[in-house]
């Protein structure tokens, strides 16, 4: 199908040597024979995604982004690790064939994995796929239940138990992000102030069942049988997945869900299709999470400003990079817009919060 996702030209500054990765690849998997064609899929603004082609078979490989990055960020180890090992559980993560820590191959770590073909859904439903809203909000039910599905998964079985530390989670993630954005801040960004005051007095304790956190689960992170669009079939992006609050995670999926009657500037930031007839808006979206969980959320406001902030922080890392010259990806340049967009949205959250 022409609307399965499509690598494209490699963008220019993040050109990978077939020449240097090919002999490492081949050390470690059997049976590849030739040179791979690289080319490099287009979305994505931390981690870069290349699709590698051999005649045998395709991988995708994922390496940091060039120029600075925050301390803790873009570990190639840790989400090959979390791939490998939670496979079993939660069978929509890719098969990972191998992870490279010796940087004279290509300059970085990077591991490499299995390519799943099929469906991302980016800011419009393709046509193509016909779906009415029927379809469209079962579609929308079965991704927030795969979040669910994650959030139940037994992270000691799967030995993943030192992933992170869950006590604690909620007041060291408003923490950790307002240091994140500070180091990140450039002279034409949003100071947040009274978001982060707001977002501290009213932290909630931890939730009592702590969690698998994926911190990045969204439409454009999951992949659909081709064949059944129906049906997820793979999820992307575990960079920075930790174990800690599965509402905080909640809170990271609702800060990109963008309804149809948000305003028109908020939907130049849409990246998936939450305005599509048939969607969950974001309130429905959380009381069907709550109903499959078996949970009460009482605090709806706080996790959707917490998302907000910290979506508002990634971004504000990725621009920090194009302020600075340190990576030429033209995207990046209206970051700074899109942080101040975001920050007006939490404080009209926040105008109207109940808590």
């Amino acid at each position: 199908m022409a609307f399965t996702d499509q690598s494209t030209r490699v963008r220019d500054g993040e050109e990978l040597d077939a020449n240097l990765i090919d002999p490492y690849l081949k050390a470690h998997i059997p049976g590849l024979t030739g040179l791979p064609t690289i080319s490099q899929f287009p979305g994505g603004a931390s981690n870069l995604t290349y699709l590698l082609e051999y005649p045998e078979q395709e991988f995708v490989l994922r390496r940091p982004p060039f120029g600075h990055k925050a301390k803790s960020a873009h570990d190639m180890g840790r989400e090959f690790r979390i791939l490998n090992q939670l496979r079993d559980a939660f069978p929509y993560c890719p098969k990972a064939y191998v992870h490279c820590t010796d940087e004279s191959v290509m300059g970085a770590e990077f591991y490499v994995m299995e390519r799943v073909k099929g469906i991302i859904l980016r800011a419009e439903l393709p046509p193509e796929l016909g779906f009415d809203a029927a379809r469209t909000e079962a579609l929308c039910k079965s991704f927030i239940d795969r979040l669910v599905e994650l959030h139940r998964v037994d992270y000691n079985a799967c030995g993943l138990a030192d992933l992170g530390k869950p006590e604690g989670y909620v007041a060291r993630q408003i923490r950790g992000w307002s240091d994140r954005y500070e180091k990140a801040l450039t002279p034409d960004a949003p100071k947040w102030e009274t978001v982060k005051a707001w977002l501290n007095d009213k932290m909630p304790a931890d939730h009592p069942t702590s969690s698998i956190v994926h911190n990045d689960y969204r439409f454009d992170n999951v992949i659909l049988d081709p064949q059944n669009p129906m049906q997820i079939i793979g999820v992307l992006d575990w960079e920075l997945t930790t174990l800690g609050d599965p509402l905080m995670d909640l809170g990271n999926s609702l800060a990109y869900w963008i309804e149809a009657d948000d305003p028109s500037p908020v939907q130049l930031m849409r990246r998936q299709p939450s305005h599509a007839p048939g969607m969950l808006t974001r309130r429905e979206f959380v009381d069907y999470y709550a109903e499959r969980a078996g949970i009460r959320i009482d605090n709806f406001d706080f996790y959707y400003t917490y998302g907000l902030f910290r979506l508002a922080g990634i971004v504000q890392q990725i621009y920090y990079r194009f302020f600075h010259g340190q990576t030429q990806d033209k995207r990046f340049a209206q970051f700074v817009q899109m942080n101040k967009l975001l920050e007006q949205m939490s404080l009209q959250v926040i105008a109207k919060s109940t808590l």
